[in-house]
């Protein structure tokens, strides 16, 4: 059950957002029992996002996922990831962020796992 956002201060066109979310549900298989399948994906662009003092391009990618992941899947989730969106989107690597949430508690379907 992951759920993986990206904020940024670009605009995106719509096309180059389908390919984000399509390169997600290819790139969320690094993390182990993780898939496209239960992933749910936010682009959020065009937001006011400073970082080190700048309004430079820059991106905050947030990933939530229900149990967690180890930590070589984890480097070489934000690797891919980051070079991804650094090439895609044209976003110096040094001014993007990634961070991870786990948690044993996901709601789905009016339950919980």
């Amino acid at each position: 059950m992951p759920f993986v956002s990206l904020k940024t201060n670009i605009t995106i066109d719509d096309f180059t957002k389908i390919e984000i979310k399509q390169t997600f549900g290819e790139l969320i298989k690094i993390l182990p029992g993780k898939s496209e399948e239960w992933l749910m994906v936010e682009i959020d662009d065009r937001k006011d996002l400073f970082f080190k003092g700048s309004k430079e391009s820059a991106a905050m990618i947030e990933v939530k996922m229900y149990g967690g992941a180890n930590q070589n899947s984890l480097d070489n989730f934000t690797s891919k990831i980051t070079d991804f969106i650094s090439q895609k989107i044209l976003i110096p690597s040094s001014r993007i962020y990634v961070s991870y949430f786990s948690t044993n508690d996901w709601g789905y379907n009016g339950s919980n796992f």
